[in-house]
């Protein structure tokens, strides 16, 4: 049956964030010296934190970033959100389907509650979530450890195990199954059996996940409760 609380992740299933990001990255990665093309950078870091990044390049590199790199990154990553930012296609009418049922949604994301308010309100989809928005930065430990999901879940008063993870990456399929919970994963690009070796289900379209969340059979039980009532 539908799950007592949906979470999702944000980039990449709720925004198309991942494409735009992971390019200003790669450039402002190259900049310092150490070129990395698009693609490697996307593989290496989607789904993880920008500390985690940081502290990954300070590595390569040998010694601190310069002073101000974490700002000028985001600020031209911010700058390419506001110029070419979408919802992700078909998530919208997702998010209408669980409102109509009253199923519970939230989002636990790897980046900042700023970051989310952001994307989420360039691209109209932050009025279904209102204040419920958990960012890896509240929790000991980012994605692939569980710390962000159950924190999610704890305060949305909800046991992990009533709870299904909308996620894209393995990074976050593992975390959501170290959490204990159902996880589905948006395989639009990423590789579907990398996902489902994690211990994800994965899907290829948005229009797939209301009939994986049992939003229909959900939607019929209800409607037939309210005819009986009626007789």
């Amino acid at each position: 049956m539908t799950p007592a609380l949906v979470i999702f992740d944000c980039d990449g299933v709720l925004v198309d964030s991942e494409a735009i990001a992971n390019r200003i990255m790669a450039e402002h990665i190259t900049a310092t010296g150490i070129p990395i093309a698009y693609e490697d950078c996307r593989a290496r870091f989607v789904g993880g934190t920008l500390q985690r990044v940081m502290d990954t390049v300070e590595q390569w590199l040998g010694k601190p970033l310069p002073p101000g790199w974490k700002d000028d990154f985001e600020a031209r990553r911010n700058e390419a959100f506001r110029r070419e930012l979408k919802a992700v296609a078909g998530v919208e009418e997702v998010l209408q389907r669980l409102a109509r049922v009253g199923t519970e949604i939230c989002v636990a994301s790897s980046g900042t509650v700023a970051k989310m308010e952001l994307t989420l309100g360039l691209t109209g989809l932050k009025r279904y979530f209102g204040e419920r928005l958990f960012s890896a930065s509240m929790v000991a430990h980012g994605k692939p450890e569980p710390d962000i999901f159950l924190y999610a879940a704890e305060q949305m008063g909800y046991l992990p195990e009533t709870c299904v993870v909308v996620e894209d990456s393995p990074t976050g399929v593992t975390a959501a199954v170290a959490a204990g919970m159902r996880v589905l994963a948006y395989a639009a690009d990423t590789d579907a059996e990398i996902l489902r070796a994690a211990g994800a289900h994965p899907f290829a379209e948005m229009a797939e996940l209301p009939g994986l969340l049992s939003l229909d059979a959900d939607l019929r039980e209800r409607a037939g409760q309210v005819t009986s009532g009626q007789m």
